[in-house]
């Protein structure tokens, strides 16, 4: 118990003293794992379970990675995945097999150390073009294509080790494999389509952070336990599920829950990783490893660089991707243990190749974040900048909008005037029937919870105009506040609250404007009354600034009744869209034809091919997939609907 203390600070010294210094957190992590290992004090022993978290670390960033890559992107970076991906695998391993054979290794040894060298680490290359904001950059995106095809080439690798060397049919093993991944995409298809988001539905409406965090830790070691299952990798399994749920409007929720789950499992595989690796044999093969590690940096730089450049890429974002994958992989070490299980390699190589890969990956962070000057050094002539390959989504293009927190009433009324203005907005909330019906009615919203960080992130709310908070709970909006604080100090926030009791404590924490409901429905009030009683328009707009100036102080105080506390509205008018099908029963009519006096409901407008209607003429013609937005009570909205749907 001693000593996993001492090496969990450890972790916080060393993590502390590198991000003083502005050092990447990986080195730290890779340094613990030296300190605390054999090599040095022996605090933490190589065993089974710290291994099997590392894996999982490993398993929740590919599931964040699925959630950036819906099955519509994969399938149309195929040619980067499967084309690239294969060249660089199947080049990069001849290349390295072919040195090997030259010092002595036999063809078997050489094919091994190929393939192992030849893969790179996804975990650390995802991880840094995260911090660094490249995930959606032109390189980044070669970059992660490349690994996501070594990540699927590992299963094969897996399988053909334990069979060299012996008389078994390998060809039917590698066709039994292949069927089994038909096998797990398909099922986690289905399960991606069909069942999870009717999942996270239940989830959501339950309103509870805690089953939602369990449900999708839950999905994430399901998936990797299924592949798993089958012999093929559990980290393949977690990406299918999340490149299936990134399709669906949870998908920021999900990375923002799943976040720090990764980020401390991630912690422990890079410690896991400083740990194999060998101070003595570092101290006895010091001058071969100062000569191969610039080489194998070099050698596979320039191979990722030059099938670039054959693509017509970018030169600098070629030597960009380059630089990004010379690294050794995790699922190197993976292979290495596996033939040396299975006697294919001798120990003295494979600690070698460890202590060769450790080195790679300590040096991977610091030449990712000088790439870019690297790139501009080797290349001047290029000075355009280079441009991310997928189309951004309206989210990621955004830039002073405003943000609305929350997606209710107020929300939607301010989103409603922000669109007349011709004001760019994105707003968030965590009722999915109200993000499913505005999603149909053309808003752009998305599901998730605005006190997490992460989620203001996606919503760009350092670039926002201002943030507005809607929604009725004090310990939830403060927790808002502070968020959007910590990300600007110069941030924009308004908030509405209900009355004025915690005004001064909002505005202390940062908010740049409270507005209390009741205070400001009683001022409207008190406007009309005066305005009504014969008080010139000018004064009485007059006297309700210096009301608001003074915070309202004027209003403070009133004789308490015996009031009811039931707030809740049941009978106010709701909007409600309807998409409507091939067979709908309006389909055809013209809007003057619409019964909608006799319905007692109002058309709002209409949604045709992603354009908005306002006020459509008496002669429109309702058409297939056109999207009818109705407003009324909640019983004359059903009862319209089913006429739209079904007549009658």
């Amino acid at each position: 118990m001693l000593s996993v203390l001492i090496s969990l600070l450890l972790v916080i010294l060393v993590l502390l003293v590198f991000r003083r210094m502005r050092i990447p957190p990986v080195l730290g992590y890779l340094v613990t794992g030296i300190l605390v290992g054999p090599s040095v004090f022996e605090l933490l022993a190589d065993s089974e379970q710290m291994h099997f978290l590392a894996e999982l670390g490993v398993v929740f960033l590919l599931f964040s990675l699925g959630l950036e890559f819906s099955l519509p992107k994969l399938m149309s970076m195929k040619g980067l995945v499967f084309g690239l991906g294969s060249a660089q695998l199947s080049v990069t391993t001849g290349v390295i097999a072919a040195v090997c054979l030259l010092v002595g290794l036999d063809l078997e040894q050489a094919l091994i150390v190929g393939a192992v060298v030849a893969l790179s680490s996804t975990a650390i290359v995802i991880k840094q073009l995260s911090e660094m904001r490249q995930t959606n950059s032109g390189s980044g995106q070669m970059a992660i294509s490349v690994l996501l095809f070594q990540d699927i080439a590992v299963v094969p690798i897996l399988i053909l080790i334990p069979m060299l060397g012996t008389d078994s049919d390998f060809g039917l093993s590698l066709l039994l494999a292949l069927g089994k991944g038909v096998g797990a995409f398909v099922i986690i298809f289905l399960a991606g389509k069909l069942i999870l988001p009717k999942l996270f539905d239940e989830i959501a409406r339950a309103r509870s952070d805690e089953l939602f965090v369990l449900t999708a830790i839950m999905v994430v070691v399901l998936t990797g336990a299924l592949t798993y299952s089958l012999g093929l990798s559990a980290a393949l399994g977690a990406f299918l599920s999340g490149m299936m749920l990134g399709e669906s409007k949870y998908r920021h929720q999900l990375d923002a829950d799943i976040r720090p789950f990764k980020d401390i499992l991630m912690g422990l595989f890079f410690v896991s990783i400083g740990m194999m690796l060998n101070l003595s044999l570092v101290a006895q093969q010091w001058p071969l490893l100062l000569l191969c590690l610039p080489l194998l940096i070099l050698t596979k730089s320039l191979i990722i660089t030059a099938f670039y450049l054959n693509r017509r890429a970018k030169r600098r974002s070629a030597l960009k991707s380059g630089i990004y994958l010379a690294q050794v992989g995790e699922f190197g070490f993976v292979v290495l243990a596996l033939a040396q299980k299975n006697s294919l390699l001798s120990d003295s190589t494979v600690s070698f190749i460890i202590a060769l890969g450790v080195l790679s990956m300590a040096l991977t962070p610091i030449l990712m974040h000088r790439a870019d000057k690297l790139a501009k050094k080797l290349i001047k002539s290029q000075t355009l900048l280079e441009q991310p390959l997928p189309i951004p989504t309206t989210c990621e293009l955004m830039k002073d909008h405003v943000v609305i927190c929350g997606f209710g009433r107020v929300g939607q009324t301010i989103a409603r005037f922000l669109k007349k203005e011709a004001i760019s907005y994105i707003a968030m909330d965590q009722d999915p029937v109200r993000i499913q019906e505005a999603l149909v009615g053309g808003e752009n919203v998305l599901f998730g919870d605005s006190r997490h960080r992460d989620i203001l992130k996606s919503c760009h709310v350092d670039k926002a105009k201002l943030v507005v908070i809607t929604f009725d709970d004090n310990h939830s909006v403060m927790q808002v506040l502070s968020a959007c604080k910590e990300m600007g100090q110069d941030i924009k926030v308004m908030i509405r609250t209900r009355d004025d009791t915690d005004m001064a404590k909002l505005k202390e924490a940062g908010a740049q404007t409270v507005v209390p409901e009741a205070l400001e429905g009683s001022l409207m009030l008190v406007s009309q009354v005066l305005f009504l009683s014969g008080v010139p328009m000018s004064r009485v707009l007059k006297r309700i600034q210096i009301e608001r100036k003074n915070q309202y102080k004027f209003m403070h105080g009133y004789f308490h009744g015996d009031e009811s506390s039931h707030s809740m509205e049941l009978d106010l008018e709701q909007l409600h869209a309807v998409a409507l099908p091939f067979d709908a029963h309006v389909i055809g009519n013209s809007i003057g034809e619409l019964p909608l006096e006799r319905l007692r409901i109002t058309l709002r407008g209409i949604r045709r091919n992603h354009q908005e209607i306002s006020e459509p003429e008496h002669n429109f013609v309702i058409a297939e997939d056109d999207v009818l937005i109705l407003c009324g009570k909640p019983r004359r909205v059903e009862r319209a609907e089913r006429y739209l749907l079904n007549g009658g």
